[in-house]
């Protein structure tokens, strides 16, 4: 995520028809908590820490680990916004789809995308006590000092925003490629 506030929800199932069937959607959710309007502070410093962090990172591999991260933490407002920005920023929806079994399907991404899912998963599953050794290592072979740091920074930031979208329950469909404050 980094800056679109929570969408007014709506109670009322949406419904689609098509050429052969109407299709009645479940309804939205209703969002929680507004964070950003009752911390304002806390979310534009969110906003400066996310542009800060992606400076100087190749725009689709961002938004992998981004949606990796999101998948992990089940932020679905997360998955939204950054699958629609990796598609806009020129992602395949075969790489987005096959994120999720990364690890399964390797020849999908290159080594050093492979190396950022790994340090990715690292960061963001601290529950098993750390970022390994190999995982690191791994990373800083494909990836110069400043731009690890600035990888660190932006697994960091997502797992952040995760953290207020699933908190909150913020409502994933309204986001639009360029939404970003």
């Amino acid at each position: 995520m980094t800056t679109d506030a929570p969408a007014a929800s709506s109670t009322t199932a949406t419904t689609t028809t098509t050429a052969d069937a109407e299709v009645r959607y479940a309804p939205a959710h209703t969002p929680r908590l507004d964070w950003t309007e009752h911390a304002p502070e806390v979310f534009k410093a969110m906003v400066r820490l996310d542009a800060a962090a992606r400076k100087g990172l190749d725009p689709k591999l961002l938004e992998l680990v981004k949606i990796r991260a999101s998948q992990i933490n089940r932020c679905a407002l997360c998955l939204d916004m950054h699958s629609k920005d990796a598609l806009a920023a020129g992602e395949s929806v075969e790489r987005i789809v096959q994120l999720s079994a990364w690890e399964e399907s390797e020849h999908f991404y290159t080594e050093r995308e492979l190396a950022a899912l790994a340090l990715t998963e690292a960061v963001t599953v601290l529950t098993e006590g750390f970022v390994s050794d190999e995982v690191y290592e791994r990373a800083a072979r494909h990836f110069a000092e400043p731009e690890l740091a600035q990888l660190i920074a932006a697994i960091t930031v997502i797992n952040a925003w995760n953290r207020f979208g699933v908190t909150c329950r913020l409502v994933p469909g309204h986001h639009r490629p360029g939404q970003h404050t």
